[in-house]
C-alpha cells in the first residue's frame, strides 16, 4: 500500500432500493464490503459514512427543474401533481426507473457518499477512495436513464474540477457511460473514456469509436467497445494499448473510475465473457498510473451483476472488492471465509482474492 485509502459505506446506502424486483440491489454493496472485511481489508482503509448530497450539488449536473420533478415523485402526494408527459420525458415511465418514495433520499445518499470520497482527497485524508454504491453513469442532465437518478460520477467529477482539478474519468462497465460522457463531450479538461459492449447489441446503444467529443471539447472522449463475447485477452489488450496513454497524453491531477463488475461473463444483461482476472489489472495499473502522475483516484462503481445465488452472488461481491485490494496491495492472505449473506445457497464454498483462471475462448 503505498498511501491512505479510504472507503466510504453506511447502512444508510441500503435505501438505494428502486424497489423489490428491480435487478440493482442496495445487497450488493454490503456484499463487497462483508468480504473486504472477512479478507482484513478493512483494517487498512478509513472507513468513512455517506451523507446525502445538497441540492446545490446535484445541480452541478442536473438542471434544477429535473431535481425537482425528482423530489416531487418521492413525494406520494406531490406525485399525482406531475404531469404525465413529465414522467415520460424525465425517463420515469420506464420500468428500469421505477418511481419510489426513497427515489431522492436513496440515490442523494448514493451521490454524498461519491462526494465524500472526493472531498477525502481533495482533504488530503486519502490519496484513494472507494465508493461501492456509487457509478450511476447513465443519469443525463435532465432525465434518468438505466437503473440511474442522478449521475453521481459526473458529479464528482463536476466538483473536483470546481477545486481546480484536470479530471481524467475512466468506465470500465459493461454498458457505455454515456451520462458521463454527455455531460462532459464539450469540456476539454474532462477526459472521458469507456470500455464496453458495442451499442450495436447493448444497451444505451452508443458509445462508438468515432464519438470523441464536440466542440472545444473535440478529442476529449474515448471509446472502445467490443464485440459480444469478447474474453479476458482481447478486452486486457484493450485496455493496456489505449487507457495509459491517453491517460499519460492528458495529464490529469485527479482520477475518476467506474470499476463495473458487469463485464463478467456470468453477468444475465450483457454479453461479454470475462472473468475477474480484468479487475485486479484494471486496478493495478490504475494506482501505478496515479502514482506515476502524482495523482489521486476515485473509484465510483456500480455493479449491475445481478447478486442472486450461487455464483452470481460470489461474482459480485468479488469483483468490487478486487480493485480495492489492488489499491491496498493485497496485505492481507487471499482465501478467506465466505461472508455470511454470501452463504446463503451453498454452504461449503469459499471464495479467493485470486483472480479465475482463463475463461475458454468462444
Amino acid at each position: 500500500m503505498s498511501g491512505p485509502v479510504a472507503l466510504v459505506y453506511g447502512e444508510a446506502l441500503m435505501k438505494h432500493q428502486l424497489s423489490d424486483e428491480h435487478p440493482l440491489q442496495p445487497i450488493r454493496v454490503k456484499l463487497a464490503v462483508d468480504l473486504i472485511r472477512s479478507t482484513g481489508l478493512i483494517e487498512h482503509s478509513h472507513l468513512l459514512p455517506p451523507r446525502p448530497a445538497t441540492i446545490a450539488e446535484l445541480e452541478l449536473v442536473h438542471s434544477a427543474e429535473y431535481v425537482e420533478l425528482v423530489r416531487m415523485l418521492s413525494d406520494p402526494k406531490q406525485r399525482r401533481e406531475v404531469p404525465p408527459k413529465a414522467i415520460d420525458a424525465a425517463g420515469y415511465a420506464s420500468a428500469d426507473n421505477p418511481i419510489s418514495d426513497a427515489l431522492h433520499e436513496g440515490t442523494s445518499l448514493v451521490v454524498g457518499a461519491s462526494l465524500i470520497a472526493a472531498e477525502a482527497i481533495q482533504g488530503g485524508a486519502a490519496l484513494h477512495a472507494f465508493s461501492p454504491s456509487g457509478g450511476l453513469h447513465h443519469a443525463h442532465r435532465d432525465r434518468a436513464s438505466g437503473f440511474c437518478t442522478y449521475n453521481d460520477a459526473a458529479i464528482a467529477c463536476a466538483w473536483l474540477k470546481q477545486q481546480g482539478h484536470r479530471v481524467a474519468y475512466v468506465d470500465v462497465d459493461v454498458h457505455h457511460g454515456d451520462g458521463v460522457e454527455e455531460i462532459f463531450q464539450s469540456d476539454p479538461d474532462v477526459l472521458t473514456i469507456s470500455l464496453h459492449e458495442s451499442g450495436h447489441w447493448l444497451f444505451p446503444g452508443t458509445g462508438f469509436p468515432q464519438d470523441s467529443g464536440v466542440g472545444k471539447g473535440k478529442g476529449s472522449a474515448a471509446n472502445l467497445p467490443f464485440v459480444p463475447y469478447a474474453w479476458d485477452e482481447p478486452w486486457l489488450y484493450g485496455f493496456d494499448r489505449v487507457v495509459p496513454a491517453l491517460l499519460r497524453a492528458f495529464k490529469p491531477t485527479v482520477l475518476v473510475t467506474q470499476d463495473g463488475c458487469d463485464s463478467h461473463h456470468l453477468d444475465p444483461l450483457a454479453h461479454l465473457a470475462a472473468t475477474t482476472r480484468i479487475w485486479p489489472h484494471v486496478g493495478k495499473v490504475f494506482h501505478e498510473l496515479a502514482h506515476e502522475r502524482r495523482h489521486h483516484s476515485i473509484k465510483p462503481v456500480q455493479p449491475r451483476l445481478v447478486p442472486r445465488v450461487g455464483n452470481e452472488r460470489q461474482i459480485g461481491g468479488r469483483s468490487l472488492a478486487l480493485p480495492h485490494a489492488a489499491v491496498l496491495g493485497e496485505p492481507r492472505p487471499r482465501e478467506q471465509p465466505v461472508p455470511a449473506l454470501m452463504q446463503a445457497d451453498r454452504q461449503d464454498v469459499r471464495v479467493t482474492l485470486k483472480p479465475e483462471r482463463s475463461f475458454p475462448r468462444p
